[in-house]
């Protein structure tokens, strides 16, 4: 029995945010229904990798990773007999969200306002970039953006270099942690009281709230935190080192003067932990690039692997810089359950992930494929929302579902 059984969200979201926090509802057993439009599909749709290569709105992969347990029902918004479709899913919703930047659900007519018209007791989510209020509340933008504005991309890179973007749109797999969250508390409240609530949640916010040390850095000592490559003041050696293999690394961080000395030994270098050069923390950090070298002299002669276990055994922290395929075929996140094969009904057998926890008593299920788009508007309309047989085939002639 999932922990959310009975619970019924509707979506009306686009990318990444709010469709992942919704996700994690469906794997722990809501109903969970997204709106789409085929004439403005969502953005993921439309991105890669595609299955054998071939571009198509229900072939990506993208998309899928972030969309299965739920049911897709693509409606003309601006269809004047949409609103019968429309007002029945809000009646029927227990979770309302949406990720739009500000003013788009007004102009569709499905803003808190008029949802809580209809329905009075929803829990209502709004993700969009900076917020509902404030001076840059109407600012569109994307992960890269995010990242810009929050300070990771001023962050991160080489001192010598120009600043450089995490390969991923980062905020995207932080905020809906948040949103998870605050959307339990308002279904607990709701529980409690019988009243719904809303729910404004900026990306940038809880994008900060990652910064947290070089923030307070800043306000205490007036420090302004720089790139620093792989490098970082509480930890020598701290860099990912060159392995025996082509383009094969092992990432090595040693926080203590025990794992030090640890290390050295391994190396079959103890004669390290007392040079005057090496001996303490602050030394070492003097002579970091000394040591990094010494260190990649000796990775260069063994494979990622058995740098990893050597050192692991020593009690010093070190991973193999795996790829997708190694990722993949891990061992340790199969035996967790952490891949699921789902069957898609146009890209075949695909790995679906499963959340990033495991409840011992209310376990997530994946249930369901990532719908093509569409897919669920006859079992959406016939079976959550009552609809009879002539209702429904009067709106598809009238061209209300795309």
């Amino acid at each position: 029995m999932g922990v959310f059984d009975g619970v019924k969200v509707l979506c009306f979201t686009y990318a990444g945010t709010a469709n992942i926090a919704m996700r994690v509802l469906g794997m722990y057993g809501a109903t969970v229904v997204r709106v789409e439009s085929k004439s403005r599909p969502c953005n993921l749709r439309v991105s890669g990798p595609f299955r054998d290569n071939q571009p198509g709105l229900n072939r990506s992969g993208y998309y899928a990773m972030y969309n299965n347990d739920r049911y897709s029902i693509a409606v003309d918004m601006k269809h004047p007999k949409a609103r019968r479709v429309i007002d029945g899913l809000l009646l029927w919703a227990d979770i309302v969200a949406e990720n739009f930047s500000p003013g788009t659900v007004e102009r569709l007519g499905v803003d808190y306002a008029a949802v809580k018209a209809v329905n009075p007791e929803v829990v209502y989510l709004s993700i969009s970039s900076q917020g509902q209020i404030g001076p840059y509340r109407e600012m569109p933008s994307y992960g890269p953006q995010l990242q810009a504005f929050t300070g990771h991309v001023y962050m991160t890179g080489w001192p010598d270099r120009v600043p450089d973007q995490i390969g991923q749109s980062y905020p995207d797999f932080i905020t809906p942690v948040y949103a998870c969250a605050a959307v339990i508390a308002a279904l607990d409240y709701k529980r409690r009281t019988g009243k719904g609530q809303y729910i404004d949640q900026a990306n940038v916010e809880p994008t900060v709230h990652w910064l947290a040390p070089a923030i307070l850095d800043y306000t205490a000592n007036k420090v302004v935190e720089d790139r620093a490559g792989n490098s970082v003041p509480y930890a020598v050696p701290h860099n990912a080192y060159p392995c025996k293999d082509e383009d094969s690394w092992c990432a090595i961080a040693v926080m203590t003067d025990a794992e030090w000395l640890n290390l050295c030994k391994v190396m079959g270098k103890p004669e390290l932990a007392t040079d005057p050069m090496f001996a303490t923390l602050l030394d070492r950090k003097k002579n970091e690039a000394r040591l990094d070298s010494i260190i990649g002299e000796w990775t260069a002669n063994l494979t990622s692997g058995e740098v990893m276990e050597k050192l692991q055994a020593a009690k010093v922290s070190a991973g193999k810089v795996m790829n997708m395929q190694e990722i993949v075929e891990d061992e340790q996140l199969r035996h967790r359950g952490f891949y699921k094969t789902l069957d898609h009904p146009e890209m075949g057998p695909y790995e679906a992930l499963n959340t990033a926890y495991v409840l011992s008593r209310t376990p997530s299920e994946i249930r369901l494929p990532s719908p093509c788009i569409g897919e669920h508007s006859e079992y959406v309309c016939r079976e959550l929302l009552g609809m009879s047989d002539e209702e429904f085939v009067e709106l598809l002639n009238e061209g209300v579902f795309e």
